[in-house]
């Protein structure tokens, strides 16, 4: 069972009505008076009715609390530490940086850890480590991680992160070799909920596909869908996709190869190996025709609105086929929308380590009909 398909439940009774009738009968009972609909008694009633409604609710928000499919926030921290689970802290981007010297020296060069390195005015990483380039040697690589936590420092391509801050002896340039990723926000209510319910899957020491699955959703909150398959014995590939679609690079590849092959984590015999997933690029051509009493700027707006959260579905996972049926039900459900045409996209079959990202898209309102 998947943890949305679990029921809705209500810890108390919170109809507005029923609390209303009760209070106005027992009144009735106890003074045999019948209010009407003016008299200052009856507004005093449903003043206490509301206040009564309200700590209904509290109640019920509170039972619910205590259930992974309701809980938020430091409640879902707590029950997550039921599960041995803690939340993804937000993390900075890191990305590799080249250093090279003006020229070869008899004595060795050290770049102390903490140098700073810039691709703009407000953005900075930080070698990792002290780099030491032995004499006779005029180049070194060294990890930098981003001192902004969070996405600001995702997305440098190799080459941007070039202006050294701390100039240091010797150095003529820093600049980045690989594209700069792996920044996150900290894990998302969702997330973790979703974390938990798989939480024993992880507890597995023979290397199931859940397992491998949940142990890469924590390495990175970024992180949000995840295949696992074996192309030949003894070989595992985890294949991550990232928040919004993203295709993970050079950097949060290493990542979760690094994470997944801890002697700890995975099983003797496996061999992991992290690769991006392919992208299927495709195209959205649609019309639309709108009813003739409706106001057309606002039936524009939620279809551009319809258009963006199909695109955001279909790259949302990885293994999701490319489905024009989606969005035409999403269309069809925008309020004053009377038909649509779809030219494109077609019906196309994803691999499972594939994901589905829109290129052009073109949805155009071609007039208003009657009934």
């Amino acid at each position: 069972m998947k943890l949305a398909d679990l029921p809705d439940i209500d810890f108390v009774d919170i109809d507005a009505t029923e609390v209303e009738e009760s209070l106005f009968n027992a009144y009735t009972a106890i003074t045999g008076r019948t209010l009407k609909q003016a008299d200052p008694i009856r507004l005093f009633i449903l003043f206490i009715a509301d206040i009564i409604i309200r700590l209904l609710n509290k109640i019920n928000d509170t039972g619910k609390q205590n259930l992974y499919k309701y809980s938020r926030g430091d409640n879902l921290d707590n029950l997550a530490a039921n599960a041995w689970i803690t939340r993804i802290p937000a993390s900075a981007a890191t990305t590799t940086m080249q250093v090279t010297l003006s020229g070869e020296r008899s004595a060795e060069t050290v770049i102390p850890a903490g140098t700073r390195i810039s691709p703009e005015s407000n953005i900075y990483f930080a070698t990792d480590t002290a780099l030491i380039i032995p004499a006779g040697e005029t180049t070194g690589t060294v990890a930098a991680t981003c001192l902004t936590v969070g996405t600001a420092g995702n997305n440098y391509n190799a080459g941007e992160i070039d202006q050294v801050v701390d100039p240091v002896p010797y150095v003529a340039s820093m600049v980045n070799l690989t594209k700069s990723e792996g920044g996150a926000d900290a894990e998302s209510d969702d997330a973790l909920r979703e974390r938990i319910w798989e939480a024993p899957e992880a507890l597995s020491v023979a290397g199931p596909e859940g397992a491998y699955k949940a142990k890469t959703k924590a390495i990175n909150s970024a992180i949000v869908d995840v295949d696992v398959y074996s192309p030949s014995a003894g070989v595992v590939q985890i294949t991550p996709l990232l928040t919004d679609g993203t295709i993970p690079e050079t950097e949060l590849l290493a990542e979760v190869e690094a994470a997944l092959s801890a002697k700890e984590v995975r099983p003797l015999t496996d061999n992991v190996v992290a690769a991006a997933p392919t992208a299927v690029s495709y195209d959205v051509d649609a019309t639309y025709y709108i009813d003739a009493d409706v106001d057309a700027t606002a039936v524009q707006t939620n279809v551009a609105d319809a258009v963006a959260a199909y695109t955001a579905w279909q790259r949302a996972a990885l293994g999701r086929d490319i489905n024009p049926s989606r969005l035409i039900q999403m269309l069809m459900s925008v309020s004053g929308v009377k038909r649509v045409d779809v030219t494109a996209p077609v019906f196309t079959e994803v691999a499972r380590t594939e994901v589905a990202l829109a290129d052009n898209v073109s949805v155009t309102m071609a007039g208003s009909e009657s009934e």
